[in-house]
């Protein structure tokens, strides 16, 4: 069965290890961490990234400047991005699908949420 790798982004380490508990439910993932958008985009080029799920208030390089990148950039512009924000004003989601994330899930969520949008970009 194949491996995928989740690149999660958010400078909360307590939110990284949320995330990461509640999907090592689904099997079958590796999970990368960064801090920030910096430090993602560092690691895009030495990891096989399968989907990105990433915060937006961040230091250096934010969420949205994140996923403008990656629309922008030949080589990962059709990785699945999957935005998770305290953001979750109507304006805020609109902006975040607009620039081209793939979903976007407002915190606090219900890890049901979370595993069901997952699975379906895996």
């Amino acid at each position: 069965m194949k491996e995928f790798t989740i690149l999660i982004v958010d400078d909360s380490t307590s939110m990284r290890s949320l995330l990461i508990a509640t999907l090592e439910a689904i099997g079958n993932l590796n999970f990368v961490q960064a801090t920030n958008g910096f430090e993602a985009l560092r690691m895009l080029p030495r990891e096989q990234i399968d989907l990105i799920l990433t915060d937006i208030n961040m230091p250096d390089i934010n969420g949205l400047e994140l996923l403008s990148f990656i629309r922008n950039n030949q080589i990962y512009r059709d990785l699945p991005v999957v935005v998770i924000s305290t953001e979750g004003s109507s304006k805020d989601i609109e902006k975040g699908l607009a620039l081209g994330a793939n979903d976007y899930l407002v915190k606090p969520f219900h890890p049901d949420q979370l595993k069901k949008i997952v699975k379906r970009f895996l």
